[in-house]
């Protein structure tokens, strides 16, 4: 049975509608759309997610139930977990494979910051700030306003991240890149935690800063990385924060 003109036209209009309607949804989750095979895109929603940095070591004996409490914790439009293994407890038995100089360097800044005396494992930081007592207190939540707007575009194998300040932002703002892989296991060998099986998520395998900028210039940035290996899902991540004190504003997950 064929339809009207009439009929048609409706249909159109009811189907432009959905789609409207799920980009809207879309953005305001945070969630990835594709245009063409390739290409996403995610953008910011009017509010801005729990960032939570975790500095860990295969190496550290109490890591390992910091390393589960974070396992539990899902990676979302409202959550974003990240953890940074850091090298200083090499040199005691184990090498752990993930641990970075850079993320090593990023837990004494942010210690310098918060103005803490000394670094250690593991450690947990929630919104920039230090949250010692992670496996008692629940995360905030709450979310905060955001003060910026990010989108995060993915075309091959760019990923870029455009940052535009809204009303109420920092004068400068600064921020970085993590690409966070999941679904690891590794058999120690050595050191404290020897003969342990550690199950690790949300590595973060590259951590690239970006310097800072005003604010009121917006921003866009570009990294080349590839989507990763099924068995390892990888996310890129971008995450902006207040130049000043270094608490992150937004942040935003590219799974595509």
């Amino acid at each position: 049975m064929s339809a009207t003109p009439a009929r048609l036209t409706q249909m159109k209009q009811h189907f432009h509608i959905l789609v409207a309607a799920g980009a809207m949804l879309c953005a305001a989750l945070g969630t990835s759309t594709a245009a063409t095979p390739g290409v996403c895109r995610v953008h910011s929603a009017a509010t801005a997610p729990t960032v939570v940095e975790l500095y860990t070591s295969e190496g550290c004996s109490s890591c390992p139930p910091a390393d589960r409490w974070l396992l539990g914790l899902k990676p979302g439009p409202t959550l974003v977990p990240l953890a940074f293994h850091v090298n200083y407890w090499d040199r005691l038995g184990w090498v752990d494979r993930f641990a970075t100089p850079e993320g090593t360097a990023r837990q004494s800044v942010l210690a310098h910051a918060a103005g803490l005396a000394n670094v250690y494992t593991p450690q947990v930081i929630v919104n920039g700030q230090d949250w010692p007592d992670w496996a008692r207190r629940e995360l905030p939540r709450a979310l905060r306003p955001a003060q910026v707007a990010l989108t995060l575009s993915r075309d091959g194998a760019t990923v870029s991240a455009e940052v535009a300040a809204a009303p109420g932002a920092p004068l400068r703002l600064d921020g970085y890149w993590a690409v966070v892989e999941d679904g690891f296991e590794t058999r120690v060998g050595a050191g404290e935690n020897a003969g342990a099986t550690l199950r690790h998520d949300d590595v973060v395998r590259l951590y690239r800063p970006v310097p800072a900028w005003p604010a009121a210039s917006g921003m866009r940035t570009a990294l080349t990385v590839s989507r990763g290996v099924p068995e390892h899902p990888r996310r890129v991540v971008f995450v902006v924060t207040d130049a000043a004190t270094m608490k992150p504003l937004q942040a935003l997950s590219l799974g595509c």
